[in-house]
């Protein structure tokens, strides 16, 4: 392991998380807030460990992947535990571990809270919350890979180690290169749907935390009541707000390849894209049958639609906003939103969960099982966009699968020791490690997670980061410090 050179990494990334930090202060200063001093100690910190790790320059530069996957592991970790600070220490969050808890999840882009009281919070605190999200989505280090220069050789497995999906591709032949492209992309579309919720009459500073929220797939909101706050506030067209949010989830939840190749006029490329049709189609599927139920059970149809396509976009996109309160809808349209968190979102995109792509993989594996069992001499590849998956995309994709089970089910049952009902145990676990937020009955759109034990509590933050990372670097961070080889 080359010790110098993770902890180098890891200077240069406490350095970016304490110049991020000047963005809260700033918004502290506008609103006339005390209060920012708690960010300017947290920055002072961030500094000061920051050059520490930085000065200890490696003397050979060689970067492999195990030491990949621990940089991007002991970087969230670390990012997340400086960022609870300003909660902690301006006394909001009196708890660290709570705040450790609230900063994983902005991070994670997984809008688990423990708050109560969420409108009564200073701005600069809502701003950083809500902007962990927008950080975590694309991820801290692409952002670093984008702005440090002569980094090609080493960064590819850092990149591939944080970056979400079976695989891991480049847009153009410079690593640095597509990292730009990507935050470009991905800066761009937040700044237009803050305009379009901004010209619906959302309030400026709910606008930007909104987009941030929704950029990163994430959910944090500045009302206690989500997305459903707005339709009692004044001057803000919330059936605007809840379509535009609608579309900006699903537009998030697509990999942003697709819109490079959009920008490159080859939309032919990005239209024929096998895993955007099964993530329309699914969306598409689970929106009628939410709909169908909703208006037998005496709701008007525009108003089921509405809300169907908004918490389905929610779900399926792993951002966890509530227009409403689901956990009231019939058990069938529950079970399909619970089946929704575990899909997730596109492979590189900012949303979480397994990934369609995988799940793809996993049901075309599964006929091709079924096909050679009738027929053992029977050559059959499984295939995506016209092209046979590689062997060992399909062996490590059944291999995530089982470890994410295997982790879901030990966490459940460690989280059952607090003595919650099975709905709200299971629920917070798949919620928590498919990066959605919010779960069923005291984990649901109108609960929280204060009243959790300190043990779950730091079940459900692993479950964040691991989720969030794919399993390996979390797993390899302990292996890799318990062992020299």
């Amino acid at each position: 392991m080359n010790y110098r050179k993770i902890f180098h990494y890891l200077g240069i990334i406490l350095l970016v998380e304490a110049l991020l930090m000047i963005l809260p202060v700033i918004i502290g200063l506008l609103y006339r807030e005390r209060i920012v001093w708690c960010f300017l100690v947290t920055m002072a910190l961030l500094g000061a460990v920051g050059f520490l790790f930085y000065r200890r320059k490696p003397s050979k530069n060689s970067l492999y992947s195990k030491e990949g996957y621990v940089i991007v592991a002991l970087a969230w970790v670390l990012m997340s535990l400086f960022g609870a600070l300003p909660f902690f220490i301006c006394g909001n969050i009196p708890n660290y571990l709570d705040a450790f808890f609230e900063t994983v999840s902005g991070f994670t882009t997984t809008g688990a809270t423990i708050l109560t009281e969420i409108e009564t919070m200073p701005k600069c605190l809502l701003f950083w919350r809500s902007f962990t999200h927008f950080i975590g989505g694309m991820g801290i280090l692409v952002f670093v890979i984008a702005i440090m220069p002569k980094t090609e050789g080493s960064s590819i497995h850092i990149m591939r180690a944080e970056v979400p999906g079976p695989t891991m591709g480049k847009l153009v032949s410079k690593l640095r290169m597509s990292a730009r492209i990507l935050y470009g992309i991905y800066c761009g579309m937040t700044a237009l749907l803050f305009l379009l919720l901004f010209a619906g009459g959302m309030p400026a500073f709910d606008s930007i935390t909104t987009a941030f929220a929704t950029a990163g797939t994430g959910g944090f909101s500045v009302l206690n009541n989500s997305i459903e706050g707005y339709r009692e506030m004044a001057g803000v067209n919330s059936n605007y707000i809840e379509v535009v949010l609608s579309f900006g989830m699903i537009f998030f939840g697509v990999n942003f390849n697709l819109y490079y190749l959009i920008l490159m006029k080859h939309g032919k490329h990005a239209v024929k894209d096998e895993e955007m049709h099964w993530y329309a189609g699914i969306i598409a599927v689970a929106v009628i049958l939410i709909t169908a139920v909703l208006t037998v059970t005496k709701h008007p149809f525009g108003e089921s639609l509405r809300l169907s396509l908004f918490q389905v976009a929610s779900i399926i996109s792993t951002t966890g906003f509530s227009s409403t309160d689901f956990d009231l809808w019939p058990s069938f349209t529950k079970i399909i939103l619970v089946i929704l968190m575990f899909i997730g979102s596109c492979a590189g995109s900012t949303g979480g969960g397994l990934k369609i792509s995988r799940v793809a993989i996993m049901i075309k594996q599964s006929f091709r099982s079924v096909k050679k069992a009738s027929n053992p001499r029977r050559v059959e590849m499984v295939k995506l966009n016209g092209r046979a998956v590689d062997e060992e995309i399909v062996h490590s994709t059944l291999s995530y699968f089982s470890m994410a089970m295997l982790l879901t089910a030990l966490s459940i049952i460690i989280v059952s020791i607090d003595g919650f009902d099975l709905t709200s145990s299971t629920t917070s676990v798949i919620a928590c490690f498919n990066n959605v937020g919010p779960g069923l009955s005291l984990v649901g759109p109108t609960g929280n997670y204060f009243d959790f034990s300190p043990l779950s509590k730091i079940v459900l933050c692993f479950d964040m980061l691991a989720g969030r990372l794919e399993l390996l670097p979390m797993l390899l961070l302990f292996r890799s410090f318990g062992s020299n080889k």
